[in-house]
């Protein structure tokens, strides 16, 4: 099966290049504290980052003390940005889908990935090879999209009142674990739609001990500047796991 690969779409790239150069977006205000508040210390580390993208997250690796950043992205155009912006002698980036990790021969002590999984379909395989790319006891920790956003398949995603402000989250077939398309800048962007269960028993029966989960939402001083994220009060935007190799 072919794998997905829609960062290296001409419209896509820059549409999403677009939204992650404005500082005032979901990533920066909710999803990278939360994935930062779940990483252990770095210092002396050899880290592997899935989807590392522009390669911000490597570069701020090695500053903090890891001795080698390997960042992986199945994404020619993400990965000239990660080289050009985000060099060091200490980081390596491969050009690979994440599929594809398990021809990777060394081990390693933290694995990061930020906001990938939910383009994956193996995501059991992809699990197992994590587990066994890390050391015993390496710590693994992700980020997603909330299953209550991989789910939404058509129709309105929100009830809204009769001013337009968000009632309530419109939730149809959760339970049903499948390959849902939708637009975002192109038409045809494959998200993976996984429970929470499938995620967590994934995890477990993979070798993994469940540390803390992390599902963030506006506090009162983000609600004072950008009101609009009160909806995640209905639904989170992200899901976030740290977990540890037994």
């Amino acid at each position: 099966m072919a794998k997905q690969n829609i960062f290296d779409n001409e419209i896509f790239f820059e549409g999403y290049k677009k939204i992650r150069d404005n500082e005032v977006n979901a990533n920066n205000l909710f999803e990278i504290p939360a994935l930062r508040s779940l990483l252990p210390d770095f210092k002396g580390k050899r880290i592997l980052d899935l989807g590392c993208g522009f390669g911000e997250h490597c570069m701020e690796y090695v500053k903090e003390g890891a001795d080698k950043v390997v960042g992986i992205d199945i994404s020619k155009k993400m990965l000239e940005v990660a080289k050009k912006e985000n060099s060091d002698p200490k980081i390596t980036y491969i050009l690979m889908p994440m599929e594809d990790i398990g021809q990777i021969e060394e081990k390693f002590d933290i694995v990061i990935s930020s906001l990938a999984f939910h383009y994956i379909d193996d995501f059991g395989g992809v699990i197992k090879n994590i587990h066994d790319l890390l050391e015993e006891g390496g710590i693994f920790v992700f980020s997603q999209e909330h299953p209550l956003s991989t789910c939404h398949r058509d129709g309105e995603r929100w009830t809204r009142d009769e001013e337009g402000n968000k009632v309530h989250l419109n939730i149809k077939g959760y339970a049903l674990e499948r390959e849902n398309g939708s637009t975002w800048f192109v038409d045809d962007v494959k998200r993976y739609h996984r429970t929470f269960s499938t995620i967590v028993n994934t995890l477990i029966d993979s070798g993994f001990i469940i540390d803390k989960m992390l599902e963030p939402v506006a506090d009162e001083e983000i609600l004072s500047k950008y009101p609009q994220y009160k909806d995640l009060f209905h639904k989170p935007d992200f899901l976030l796991v740290r977990s540890t190799r037994r």
